[in-house]
């Protein structure tokens, strides 16, 4: 093979991943997706001990240039041992009176994330979620990590996770 040859294949394979590279960074807006990370989590513990209230604050940011329109909301809690649990989601009015009523909870930093929730394009939001989990306190508060999944209306999904483990309970 010629050096002519080898000149004009570079040439056309620098010029095919330039055309890639720019195809795929003017594109990228178009990808819905959120980010964010769990700010704060308070638990409550139910007079029956066997169950926790727990209260998420959470940062989100939608970097795409579509928005993100709240469908599902789900809350994990992987404990320091054993299987993840599932927790029962607490409604946006059940949640107001829960800190209307339950002092120890702390002041409402947020509104409550709920459905048809929309977080526009390149737009950061602070909002909470609730839910019961049918575990203890201590189990909460020992735990290895805690997730919140939000689903759009149109099937993205984006799972948001605390920043750093918490201290061990003592």
């Amino acid at each position: 093979m010629s050096k002519t040859f080898w000149i004009f294949l570079l040439a056309g394979l620098a010029i095919v991943g330039g055309l890639l590279f720019t195809m795929f960074k003017t594109t990228e807006g178009a990808h819905l997706r959120l980010e964010g990370r769990i700010l704060k989590v308070r638990v409550l513990a139910l007079p029956d001990s066997a169950a926790a209230l727990v209260v998420v604050d959470f940062r989100a940011t939608n970097p795409s240039n579509v928005p993100f329109v709240g469908g599902s909301v789900a809350l994990r809690l992987e404990p320091a041992s054993g299987d993840p649990v599932d927790g029962l989601v607490i409604s946006k009015p059940d949640v107001e009176n829960m800190f209307r009523y339950e002092k120890l909870l702390g002041p409402k930093y947020n509104d409550v994330y709920s459905l048809q929730d929309r977080i526009a394009p390149h737009q950061t939001l602070d909002r909470m979620a609730a839910a019961r989990f049918n575990v203890p306190e201590t189990t909460v508060n020992s735990r290895k990590a805690i997730r919140i999944r939000l689903e759009d209306v149109d099937g993205a999904v984006a799972e948001l996770s605390e920043a750093a483990a918490p201290a061990p309970a003592k």
